[in-house]
C-alpha cells in the first residue's frame, strides 16, 4: 500500500533524509524508531506530502506522491495523520472538529458527518465530551478526539507522528490502548515512536534510523532480540534499561 524507493531529502545544505527505501502492505503496522533528529518525523511525513522531497519515489496505493500532477489534498483524505500536538481546532466543539473536514473535503452532509464522527468517539469511549472544547479535556483526551477526527475520514491507512511525546505519563496508556485497537482490528499504520512496550506489541516491523538514514528495517522479535546494526544496539540497550 505505501512504497518508499530512494528517497531523499535536503533542507538547503543539510541532508535530512539519504536512499530511504522501505514498504507497508495492506494490514501492516510499522514501527519507526531512532535518536531524536534522526529523520522518523520527516520520512512519515513524505508518506501524505506534508514533506516534498528531492530525490526519489514514495507511492501510496498506486498514486505518486511527488508528482506534480497529485492532488496531494485528496490524498490526505485518504491518509489519517496524528501529530504529537492534537492540532485540534481550539474554537470549535468536539463534535464540530469531527465533522469539519467530512462536510469541507469529503462532501458529506452534516448529519451524516455527525453521526459518523460520534460513532468513531465513542469508538475512543469519548461520547459523553461531544459539547465540549479542546481546552477542556486532558491532553489524552484531545489525542484520542484526534485520532476518532482521523478514522471519520474512512482512511485507507494512518499515520502517527509521536502520538504520546506531549502527554504526561499517567495519559499515554488511554491513547496507545485505541491504537492497539486499531492495530488490531487491521488498519494499516505506520508509526513514529518511543514506546517500545507498544512496538513490541503491535508491530510486524521496526524500523530503525540514524542520521536520516534507515539502519534496520527487521521484523519485530528479530529487532528486539537479535538486531543486526550496532547502533541499533546501542538504542536499544539505552531505551530498555
Amino acid at each position: 500500500m505505501i512504497e518508499l524507493k530512494n528517497v531523499s531529502k535536503w533542507y538547503g545544505k543539510f541532508q535530512v533524509l539519504s536512499d530511504c527505501t522501505t514498504h507497508v502492505a495492506k494490514g501492516d503496522v510499522v514501527v519507526i524508531c531512532g535518536p531524536s533528529g534522526s529523520g522518523k518525523s520527516t520520512l512519515i511525513k513524505t508518506v501524505n506530502g506534508l514533506e516534498p522531497f528531492q530525490q526519489g519515489e514514495v507511492v501510496v496505493d498506486g498514486v505518486q506522491v511527488g508528482d506534480p500532477r497529485t492532488k496531494l489534498s485528496k490524498l490526505r483524505a485518504r491518509i489519517g495523520m496524528v501529530f504529537q500536538n492534537f492540532e485540534l481546532f481550539p474554537h470549535l466543539s468536539v463534535r464540530d472538529n469531527l465533522t469539519l473536514a467530512q462536510v469541507k473535503v469529503l462532501g458529506r452532509t452534516r448529519d451524516e458527518a455527525t453521526e459518523k464522527g460520534l460513532r468513531y468517539l465513542d469508538r475512543v469511549g469519548l461520547l459523553a465530551q461531544q459539547d465540549k472544547f479542546p481546552s477542556q479535556l486532558s491532553g489524552g483526551q484531545q489525542q484520542r478526539v484526534a485520532i476518532a477526527r482521523a478514522l471519520a475520514m474512512d482512511p485507507i491507512a494512518m499515520l502517527f507522528d509521536e502520538p504520546t511525546s506531549a502527554l504526561d505519563p499517567e495519559m499515554i496508556n488511554e491513547v496507545l490502548d485505541v491504537m492497539v485497537g486499531l492495530a488490531q482490528e487491521g488498519m494499516t499504520m505506520m508509526v513514529v515512536t518511543h514506546e517500545m512496550g507498544f512496538a513490541r506489541k503491535v508491530a510486524g516491523r521496526i524500523i530503525f534510523m540514524d542520521h536520516g538514514r534507515i539502519v534496520e528495517d527487521s521484523p519485530t522479535e528479530e529487532f528486539f532480540t537479535l538486531p543486526r546494526a550496532e547502533r541499533a544496539r546501542e538504542f536499544l540497550a539505552k531505551i530498555i534499561h
